[in-house]
Protein backbone atom coordinates (compact mmCIF):
# COMPACT_ATOMS: atom_id res chain seq x y z
CA UNK A 1 0.00 0.00 0.00
CA UNK A 2 2.88 2.61 0.95
CA UNK A 3 4.16 2.08 -2.33
CA UNK A 4 1.08 2.78 -4.69
CA UNK A 5 0.37 5.75 -2.52
CA UNK A 6 4.15 6.26 -3.07
CA UNK A 7 3.74 6.14 -7.37
CA UNK A 8 0.12 8.33 -6.70
CA UNK A 9 2.65 11.16 -5.15
CA UNK A 10 5.31 11.06 -7.39
CA UNK A 11 4.19 11.05 -10.67
CA UNK A 12 2.88 14.58 -10.64
CA UNK A 13 6.36 15.22 -10.04
CA UNK A 14 6.88 14.34 -14.00
CA UNK A 15 4.73 16.77 -15.34
CA UNK A 16 6.31 20.00 -14.90
CA UNK A 17 8.97 18.50 -16.96
CA UNK A 18 7.10 16.85 -19.36
CA UNK A 19 4.19 19.40 -19.57
CA UNK A 20 5.40 22.68 -18.45
CA UNK A 21 8.81 23.18 -19.01
CA UNK A 22 8.28 22.26 -23.07
CA UNK A 23 5.90 24.98 -22.73
CA UNK A 24 8.13 27.23 -21.62
CA UNK A 25 10.81 26.67 -24.30
CA UNK A 26 7.67 27.14 -27.02
CA UNK A 27 7.52 30.55 -25.37
CA UNK A 28 11.19 31.60 -25.20
CA UNK A 29 11.38 30.48 -29.30
CA UNK A 30 8.35 32.43 -29.76
CA UNK A 31 10.27 35.94 -28.22
CA UNK A 32 13.53 34.74 -30.33
CA UNK A 33 12.06 34.37 -33.38
CA UNK A 34 11.14 37.91 -33.40
CA UNK A 35 14.93 38.86 -33.63
CA UNK A 36 15.75 35.75 -35.78
CA UNK A 37 16.34 38.19 -38.75
CA UNK A 38 18.16 40.43 -36.58
CA UNK A 39 21.80 38.55 -35.70
CA UNK A 40 23.73 35.93 -37.24
CA UNK A 41 22.77 32.37 -37.16
CA UNK A 42 25.59 31.52 -34.63
CA UNK A 43 24.70 34.20 -32.23
CA UNK A 44 21.14 33.19 -32.74
CA UNK A 45 22.07 29.47 -31.54
CA UNK A 46 23.83 30.23 -29.00
CA UNK A 47 20.47 32.12 -27.28
CA UNK A 48 18.72 29.07 -28.36
CA UNK A 49 20.98 26.63 -25.96
CA UNK A 50 21.18 29.32 -23.77
CA UNK A 51 17.45 30.17 -22.93
CA UNK A 52 15.88 27.33 -24.39
CA UNK A 53 17.50 23.83 -23.98
CA UNK A 54 19.41 24.51 -20.94
CA UNK A 55 15.48 24.70 -19.61
CA UNK A 56 15.22 21.28 -20.85
CA UNK A 57 18.41 20.24 -19.30
CA UNK A 58 17.67 20.76 -16.24
CA UNK A 59 17.17 18.58 -13.70
CA UNK A 60 16.09 15.61 -17.00
CA UNK A 61 18.22 12.79 -14.53
CA UNK A 62 15.17 12.43 -12.65
CA UNK A 63 13.05 11.71 -16.07
CA UNK A 64 15.22 8.26 -16.40
CA UNK A 65 13.13 5.73 -18.20
CA UNK A 66 9.73 7.64 -18.51
CA UNK A 67 7.69 6.69 -20.46
CA UNK A 68 8.18 7.45 -24.39
CA UNK A 69 4.69 9.06 -25.06
CA UNK A 70 5.86 11.38 -22.00
CA UNK A 71 9.06 12.12 -23.50
CA UNK A 72 7.75 13.07 -26.81
CA UNK A 73 6.87 16.30 -25.56
CA UNK A 74 10.62 16.75 -24.36
CA UNK A 75 11.57 15.93 -27.73
CA UNK A 76 9.00 18.46 -29.46
CA UNK A 77 10.61 20.94 -27.99
CA UNK A 78 13.90 20.30 -29.25
CA UNK A 79 13.14 19.39 -32.81
CA UNK A 80 11.05 23.10 -32.67
CA UNK A 81 14.65 24.27 -31.53
CA UNK A 82 16.86 23.05 -34.23
CA UNK A 83 13.77 24.16 -36.67
CA UNK A 84 14.22 27.47 -35.45
CA UNK A 85 17.85 27.76 -35.90
CA UNK A 86 18.16 26.07 -39.16
CA UNK A 87 15.24 28.18 -40.03
CA UNK A 88 13.35 24.78 -41.39
CA UNK A 89 9.77 24.12 -41.73
CA UNK A 90 7.78 21.96 -39.14
CA UNK A 91 7.22 19.04 -42.13
CA UNK A 92 10.92 19.31 -42.60
CA UNK A 93 12.83 16.05 -41.17
CA UNK A 94 15.04 16.60 -38.33
CA UNK A 95 17.52 13.86 -37.47
CA UNK A 96 20.20 14.92 -39.89
CA UNK A 97 19.72 18.63 -38.21
CA UNK A 98 20.25 17.42 -35.23
CA UNK A 99 23.09 15.34 -35.78
CA UNK A 100 24.73 18.14 -37.21
CA UNK A 101 23.97 20.82 -34.18
CA UNK A 102 25.80 17.81 -32.27
CA UNK A 103 22.45 18.08 -30.24
CA UNK A 104 21.52 14.44 -28.50
CA UNK A 105 17.45 13.62 -28.68
CA UNK A 106 15.69 13.67 -25.33
CA UNK A 107 15.82 10.47 -23.90
CA UNK A 108 19.61 10.56 -24.89
CA UNK A 109 20.03 13.55 -22.91
CA UNK A 110 18.31 11.98 -19.75
CA UNK A 111 20.87 8.95 -20.33
CA UNK A 112 24.02 11.42 -20.87
CA UNK A 113 23.21 13.18 -17.70
CA UNK A 114 22.00 10.12 -15.63
CA UNK A 115 25.44 8.53 -16.66
CA UNK A 116 27.53 11.04 -15.43
CA UNK A 117 25.96 11.75 -12.44
CA UNK A 118 26.69 8.01 -11.72
CA UNK A 119 30.20 8.94 -12.59
CA UNK A 120 30.25 11.41 -10.59
CA UNK A 121 28.88 9.44 -7.94
CA UNK A 122 31.59 6.64 -8.09
CA UNK A 123 34.35 9.12 -7.97
CA UNK A 124 33.67 10.98 -4.76
CA UNK A 125 32.53 14.16 -7.06
CA UNK A 126 28.79 14.08 -6.30
CA UNK A 127 26.66 14.34 -3.44
CA UNK A 128 27.69 11.28 -0.70
CA UNK A 129 24.02 10.12 -0.53
CA UNK A 130 24.03 9.13 -4.16
CA UNK A 131 27.42 7.16 -3.81
CA UNK A 132 25.52 5.03 -1.00
CA UNK A 133 23.02 4.75 -3.17
CA UNK A 134 25.85 2.45 -5.51
CA UNK A 135 26.80 -0.76 -4.98
CA UNK A 136 30.04 -2.41 -7.05
CA UNK A 137 29.97 -5.82 -7.87
CA UNK A 138 33.21 -6.43 -6.53
CA UNK A 139 32.67 -5.20 -3.61
CA UNK A 140 30.74 -8.45 -2.69
CA UNK A 141 32.52 -11.31 -1.36
CA UNK A 142 30.54 -13.73 -3.13
CA UNK A 143 31.07 -12.43 -6.35
CA UNK A 144 34.69 -11.06 -6.43
CA UNK A 145 35.65 -14.30 -8.43
CA UNK A 146 33.37 -13.46 -11.37
CA UNK A 147 34.47 -11.97 -14.57
CA UNK A 148 31.74 -9.14 -13.66
CA UNK A 149 33.68 -8.22 -10.45
CA UNK A 150 36.59 -6.96 -13.11
CA UNK A 151 34.48 -4.77 -15.06
CA UNK A 152 33.38 -2.06 -12.93
CA UNK A 153 29.73 -3.04 -13.05
CA UNK A 154 27.28 -2.23 -10.59
CA UNK A 155 24.39 -4.08 -8.79
CA UNK A 156 20.81 -3.62 -9.88
CA UNK A 157 18.78 -3.67 -6.95
CA UNK A 158 15.11 -6.05 -7.10
CA UNK A 159 12.70 -3.36 -7.16
CA UNK A 160 8.72 -4.23 -6.46
CA UNK A 161 7.24 -1.73 -8.47
CA UNK A 162 8.41 -1.10 -12.20
CA UNK A 163 6.81 2.00 -12.47
CA UNK A 164 8.73 4.02 -9.63
CA UNK A 165 11.38 1.22 -8.31
CA UNK A 166 12.70 0.75 -11.60
CA UNK A 167 13.23 4.69 -12.09
CA UNK A 168 15.18 5.24 -9.08
CA UNK A 169 18.82 6.25 -9.30
CA UNK A 170 19.79 2.93 -8.10
CA UNK A 171 18.39 1.16 -10.02
CA UNK A 172 17.86 3.02 -13.70
CA UNK A 173 21.47 3.97 -13.08
CA UNK A 174 22.85 1.36 -12.21
CA UNK A 175 21.28 -0.69 -15.35
CA UNK A 176 22.27 2.14 -17.49
CA UNK A 177 26.21 2.36 -16.34
CA UNK A 178 26.21 -1.34 -16.43
CA UNK A 179 25.21 -0.99 -20.29
CA UNK A 180 28.45 1.37 -21.08
CA UNK A 181 31.24 0.13 -22.67
CA UNK A 182 34.08 -0.92 -20.99
CA UNK A 183 36.52 1.88 -22.44
CA UNK A 184 34.06 4.39 -21.36
CA UNK A 185 33.36 3.84 -17.48
CA UNK A 186 36.64 3.37 -17.17
CA UNK A 187 37.55 6.68 -18.19
CA UNK A 188 40.17 8.83 -15.90
CA UNK A 189 38.61 12.33 -16.31
CA UNK A 190 35.08 13.78 -16.39
CA UNK A 191 35.41 15.31 -19.44
CA UNK A 192 36.96 12.12 -21.57
CA UNK A 193 34.00 10.22 -20.10
CA UNK A 194 31.68 13.17 -21.59
CA UNK A 195 33.31 13.15 -24.90
CA UNK A 196 33.64 9.75 -25.48
CA UNK A 197 29.86 9.15 -24.09
CA UNK A 198 28.32 11.49 -26.45
CA UNK A 199 29.83 9.41 -29.34
CA UNK A 200 28.82 6.88 -27.94
CA UNK A 201 25.03 7.87 -27.98
CA UNK A 202 25.35 9.68 -31.28
CA UNK A 203 26.43 5.94 -32.46
CA UNK A 204 23.51 4.75 -31.46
Amino acid sequence: MRLVALYKCYMPLLWPFVIWVPSGCFAALRKLRSIRRSIPTSVYQTLVVALVLSRLDYGNATLAEIPSQLCRHLQAALNASARSVAGLRRSDHITATLANFQWLRASECIQFKLATLVYRSLHGLAPRYLYDDLRRVADRPSRRNLRSASSCQLEVPRTRLTSVGDRTFSSAGSRLWNSLPRDITECQTVVAFKRKLKHFLFSL
